[in-house]
């Protein structure tokens, strides 16, 4: 996986980064009831509301990301086992899925999370395939955002803004006139949010490891850029090695994409059911 940044964004006909944020949840299935496990009534005070994902494909347009030894570009794949998980969320009563992008375009890394949190979205799912210089490597992996690496970005995060209350969330606008109270309040934020990834995190990693190897069997924790919006539990899936021949043409499998988006969906959901969100003025 390589996360550089081009420096201006591609968009293929048919598909545009509005497109994605303008989506609307599908219709419930008539008479179609949630399953035992389902998150029938997440929040906490006792009111049911629409749950988000916000679903992250790697790459796009102009960054391929890793190439496999067979010409299969990272930006393609993750999109494609990114859509299915889409539609696979929006099947399900109660939740809904939104894409950073939908077609062959770039979209900045910070764009990707401002987007997520614009959609006041409940879980961050980044979907990537790894590469490494052996094509002996093989295995996925989970990814959270390490707490060394949280106060980096916290200092970066309140760096860009002047008035970060909104990356904090609720706190009152005369708390970010106090530079150490917003530092602490943000610090505070930030370490919930990596104590909920670790736990939605085990959930999929869980899963995954009855589809195909672990590369390890924990879940990693790294500063990746996409995992830094201090209030979403955010995760980082390297869905395989691209670069290991074999786990390239796994890749490739209709069959196999279906097996890890039922393992990512089925890790999710078991993560909300076991973890309900707070209440929010977003009713189903």
């Amino acid at each position: 996986m390589r996360l550089s940044q081009p420096s201006s964004p591609i968009a293929r006909p048919g598909g545009s980064p509005g497109d994605v944020l303008s989506e609307t949840p599908p219709p419930r299935p008539p008479g179609r009831a949630p399953a035992a496990d389902a998150v029938a009534n997440p929040g906490r005070a006792g009111i049911n509301r629409l749950l988000i994902v916000a679903i992250d494909p790697g790459h796009g347009g102009e960054d391929p990301g890793a190439i496999g030894p067979s010409g299969l570009r990272e930006k393609d794949v993750v999109l494609q086992i990114a859509t299915k998980l889409h539609d696979r969320i929006n099947a399900r009563p109660g939740m809904r899925a939104v894409l950073t992008r939908n077609g062959d375009y770039f979209v900045p890394l910070q764009e990707r999370v401002a987007k997520a949190r614009r959609l006041q979205a409940d879980l961050f799912v980044s979907v990537h395939a790894d590469a490494f210089l052996t094509p002996k490597a093989r295995g996925a992996s989970v990814f959270a955002l390490s707490q060394s690496s949280a106060s980096s970005a916290a200092a970066r995060w309140m760096a860009r803004r002047e008035n970060a209350s909104d990356a904090i969330g609720g706190i009152p606008q005369q708390a970010s006139r106090d530079a150490q109270v917003l530092r602490t309040l943000l610090d505070m934020t930030t370490s919930a949010q990596i104590k909920d990834s670790l736990k939605v995190g085990r959930e999929v990693l869980q899963h995954i490891g009855r589809v195909g190897r672990l590369h390890k069997d924990h879940v990693e924790q790294a500063g990746f850029a996409v995992l830094k919006a201090p209030d979403i539990p955010s995760i980082l899936v390297e869905t395989a090695f691209i670069s290991n021949p074999e786990e390239e043409q796994r890749l490739r499998s209709d069959r196999y994409q279906n097996q890890l988006v039922l393992a990512l969906y089925t890790g999710i959901v078991r993560y909300f059911a076991r973890n309900p969100p707070l209440a929010r003025n977003r009713v189903v």
